[in-house]
């Protein structure tokens, strides 16, 4: 097996359980169309610098901030802020209980549309240590913000998405 090879494989074995990781961090972080292009771009980012003889220590931590960086990247291009699609994940398999499959799916919605009336440090802060399960140390270091900042971003992340989402309660009790 060649070198080349050697290293190829072994990327894909370090990276490939953090596939999820990647994409859940994107579909927070740029339009729906975007996604796609965010994550192989980010992958292709990782295997350069991993192929150069750079592999991190920590593989999920790494990836999220070439993500992170690959993502703002491409919305500091874009030239007008794009709207975001309210439409169900076309990716969501079928399953038995289609009544509460179809509460559920409502619910994440729901959430992901308020998720995107955060601010964007909020909405990666939250994106990082509430879905993806980063330490507050580790999510300040992907953002390369101090520890407290990540916290207090956090903090006050949850309290206006608490505060969207009851909004949007009350609106559909009246």
């Amino acid at each position: 097996m060649s070198m080349g090879r050697r290293a190829h494989d072994e990327f894909l074995e370090a990276t490939l359980p953090a596939l999820d990781l990647v994409y859940n961090l994107t579909r927070r972080l740029v339009d729906p169309d975007d996604v796609e292009d965010v994550v192989q771009e980010t992958f292709t980012r990782a295997f350069d610098a991993w192929s150069a003889g750079r592999p991190p220590r920590k593989v999920e931590p790494w990836l999220a901030t070439i993500c992170l960086n690959t993502g703002r990247s491409l919305l500091r291009r874009a030239s007008t802020r794009r709207e975001v699609s309210t439409e169900p994940d076309p990716t969501l398999a079928a399953r038995d209980d289609v009544a509460g499959d179809a509460v559920g799916n409502i619910r994440k919605e729901a959430v992901h549309a308020a998720l995107w009336e955060l601010p964007e440090e909020q909405r990666i802060a939250i994106t990082l240590m509430d879905l993806d399960g980063f330490t507050a140390s580790q999510a300040a270091k992907i953002t390369d913000s101090p520890r407290g900042t990540v916290l207090a971003r956090v903090h006050r992340g949850r309290k206006k998405l608490a505060r969207i989402l009851q909004k949007e309660v009350d609106q559909v009790e009246t």
